[in-house]
């Protein structure tokens, strides 16, 4: 069997292209992977560690822009971070409550993490002035789902379109505590409200319509807040002031990354790979429980807890897909991984259908139409829903020219389903994987036999 041919090319215009030539005997994967640190773990504890009272270690942390971003704009207000490596990153923290007005305006690049959950400390520093902005794709992205309930606290920020888009001044004030029931089951509306709690004297609650990750709540009781969690109706309270203290954090491998070569040894012949140290939090194995469903070949080993956070090594076999349903409380656990679960469904025999995703279209691009366009170039089957996908699974997939619109997971999507498409398959724009996977192509070109 032949090995495929990948190459990165740097175009005129500074962007990459990525070409994926599948031999005509086909291809097929082999190897134990690391992946990159959990970007939401990373974020948080960056942040967590600028405010916290002494020093933090965070070892793992993901090196990619994103976390980058959030070091970048907490350094300007103050906060110490040594060098960004994946041994151990040091943040010396400055307090509670003591992030400095910065000179120039903090730009979250192309995070929305960093964006809406810094809103919510920001909003807190009372008789203090903020200016964030973020690039071209994160001012478009509605930032009024935090805002709105920022407002109801007490801050004052404004920004683009009634206050929805960024570039978004905010002037720091004294809140008050809220009970907020949130219209979507939202990480980050969650989070940045819980953030904005921890100055704010009182209990601060927040209740979802289903359950979404909880990294926060870990991650801030482990640093020393008062946090209750009420399992039965999604909600979740915390009581300021909060007094934080220095922690040391490991960051388990990011299972949004995972899922790449898990549907690629799902769906390639005769793959089987292991991919090492990957976070199995329950709120977030949505994409695991999808693929099962699916009927894929996987296998949770090595199962452990580090740091509070659950892990294990997750096994992949190729195998025969099929059709499924994939809606209701699963979404939310899964959201950033329905782009390549979308190339999951293309090899599934029968009509697979994604509904209740219509988050998807709010993302670093709208993620449902771009999919589709760009599978649909591929022979693929694919049809918009308004919040979702109808993919009718078993034909061929071909190669041709693809754009990932800026967007990392479309990127890497587009990379996984390129293995399996007769031809040569080139991705203008690959260089967005770097955003939250910066090694994604030499660990393809790697396992690649």
């Amino acid at each position: 069997m032949s090995a495929a041919v990948i190459t990165l090319e740097k175009q005129k215009d500074l962007s990459d292209k990525l070409v994926i030539q599948r031999p005509p005997f086909g291809l097929s994967l082999q190897g134990r992977i690391r992946i990159p640190g959990d970007k939401s773990i990373s974020h948080r504890a960056l942040m967590l560690g600028a405010i916290a009272q002494g020093e933090t270690e965070i070892q793992g942390l993901l090196l990619g822009e994103d976390p980058r971003s959030t070091a970048s704009c907490f350094q300007a207000m103050g906060a110490e971070i040594s060098e960004l490596n994946t041994e151990l990153v040091r943040v010396k923290g400055i307090g509670l409550g003591n992030l400095q007005e910065p000179v120039d305006v903090l730009n979250a690049g192309n995070s929305g993490t960093t964006l809406r959950l810094m809103l919510g400390l920001l909003a807190s520093h009372a008789g203090r002035f903020f200016t964030v902005t973020g690039d071209n794709s994160l001012r478009s992205r509605p930032m009024s789902r935090v805002v709105k309930p920022l407002q109801q606290m007490g801050a004052q920020i404004w920004g683009r379109k009634g206050n929805s888009l960024a570039p978004l001044a905010i002037a720091g004030q004294a809140l008050k505590p809220i009970h907020y029931h949130s219209p979507i089951a939202s990480a980050q509306v969650k989070s940045c409200i819980l953030l904005a709690g921890l100055a704010t004297a009182g209990k601060t609650t927040v209740t979802e319509p289903a359950l979404s990750r909880d990294h926060s709540e870990r991650m801030l009781r482990a640093f020393g807040a008062e946090l209750s969690v009420d399992p039965e109706t999604n909600s979740v309270t915390v009581t300021g002031p909060a007094q934080l203290f220095g922690q040391k954090v490991v960051v388990p491998g990011d299972i949004s990354s995972a899922a790449f070569w898990l549907v690629a040894g799902a769906i390639v012949p005769g793959s089987e790979l292991v991919v090492e140290n990957v976070g199995v939090n329950p709120t977030r194995t949505g994409i695991l429980e999808a693929l099962e469903l699916m009927g894929a070949d996987i296998q949770l080993e090595n199962q452990r807890e580090v740091a509070g956070e659950p892990v294990a090594d997750i096994r992949v076999r190729s195998s025969n897909l099929k059709s499924c349903t994939i809606a209701g409380d699963i979404i939310p656990r899964m959201i950033d991984e329905i782009p390549i679960l979308a190339v999951a469904a293309v090899f599934a025999q029968g009509t697979t259908i994604i509904r209740d995703a219509a988050e998807l279209r709010v993302k670093e691009s709208d993620r449902i139409t771009v999919m589709a366009q760009q599978l649909n170039k591929m022979g693929a089957k694919v049809s918009e829903l308004p919040d979702g996908m109808e993919i009718t699974g078993g034909t061929p997939l071909v190669g041709t020219d693809v754009d990932s619109h800026t967007d990392h997971r479309i990127a890497m999507s587009l990379a996984i389903a390129a293995l399996v498409a007769n031809g040569v398959t080139t991705i203008h724009r690959a260089e967005a994987a770097a955003i939250s996977y910066p090694s994604f192509f030499q660990t393809l070109t790697a396992i690649v036999n």
